[in-house]
């Protein structure tokens, strides 16, 4: 039988209860910017120890092997750093009868379930009322490919890949490594991905310095992006016009071909399901990627087939709570 006593009793707030609620909260309401207008959001704080780091010891005057290993230490530095943190915030919720709301709070601010679908469903709506610029111009917040060079087709393309492949890194893999290692686990990940993000790159000022970051976030986004992959599958047996099978064919026959190991299997399964064409040739600010294609379908998306993608990402959000909650079902039948 289950009581408010099992997840408030000596231990603590059930963490699996915590994230259950961070999760509604979030879905309903978004990040919790109303709090963050008196104090600084995690990731920029994280991103502000990141530019440091970068500004003192990235320099062009250094060797590649010397900025390489510098690179490697800030990883080891931050995410240090960020395990502390994340342990001294869990402890309070786990000691402090009031506890639970800062870690819910901060929880909440990590993850990008409705800030994710607020941004691509901008996009849909802007090919559908505005203009092509507009939608443009909404994508660019979303993707790091050059938008003046994309139509209509290409920006509706960028704002699904975009889509599937943050469903991974910015909703399954947090919550992931959450219920692995509680909320010091979820910020380290969120450290990881933003030194990532921040300066993973393969250009010539991070190709050395950078290269740490790029790999852990390559290792820390495996499972993941493999579980984001499976739950768009699940989710496309009850979005409408969406198939599983075929998703689950296209995940596995051309995951393969991304040039990241992680984001080709969410982005397949998306193609799959709807039977899209992703991925394929696309213009940067400074460079043309020669990609191969993800899919067998229309590369010819508009504004229609972001909201079938945007109903099939709702869906696999709940399946994602979902197995959240089964876990916590389980740990309360198994406690004496």
């Amino acid at each position: 039988m289950f009581s408010f006593d099992m997840i408030n009793g000596p231990a603590g707030f059930d963490p699996l209860v915590i994230m259950l609620i961070a999760l509604g909260v979030e879905a309903y309401l978004g990040e919790a910017r109303f709090v963050f207008r008196f104090v600084k959001h995690p990731v920029v704080i994280i991103g502000g120890m990141i530019d440091l780091f970068d500004r003192k010891l990235n320099r062009e005057t250094r060797s590649d092997m010397d900025r390489a290993v510098r690179g490697f230490l800030t990883v080891i530095i931050i995410s240090g750093v960020c395990g502390v943190v994340g342990f001294a915030v869990s402890w309070l919720g786990q000691n402090h009868p009031w506890g639970w709301i800062i870690e819910c709070i901060l929880t909440i601010s990590l993850i990008a379930q409705r800030g994710l679908y607020n941004a691509v469903k901008k996009v849909g709506k802007a090919l559908h009322h505005d203009s092509l610029e507009s939608a443009r111009d909404a994508v660019s917040h979303i993707v790091g490919r050059d938008p003046a060079q994309l139509d209509e087709h290409g920006v509706a393309r960028a704002a699904i890949e975009s889509l599937a492949e943050n469903f991974g890194d910015g909703v399954v893999a947090p919550v992931f490594w959450y219920v692995l290692f509680g909320f010091p686990g979820l910020l380290v990940y969120k450290a990881i991905n933003t030194m990532d993000s921040m300066i993973g790159h393969k250009s010539p000022k991070y190709r050395a310095f950078g290269f740490s970051a790029a790999r852990i976030d390559d290792i820390v986004n495996i499972i993941p992006a493999r579980l984001s992959a499976i739950f768009l599958c699940l989710a496309a047996l009850i979005a409408p016009k969406a198939n599983a099978l075929k998703g689950f064919k296209v995940m596995w026959r051309d995951a393969g071909k991304h040039r990241s190991p992680n984001a080709g299997w969410p982005e397949g399964a998306m193609a799959g399901a709807l039977g899209l064409a992703l991925a394929g040739p696309r213009r940067y600010v400074d460079m043309v990627v020669k990609d191969p294609w993800m899919g067998d379908g229309t590369a010819k998306l508009t504004y229609v087939h972001i909201n079938r993608a945007l109903y099939l990402y709702f869906v696999a959000c709940l399946i994602n709570a979902g197995w959240v909650g089964v876990l916590l079902v389980v740990r309360i039948n198994l406690l004496p």
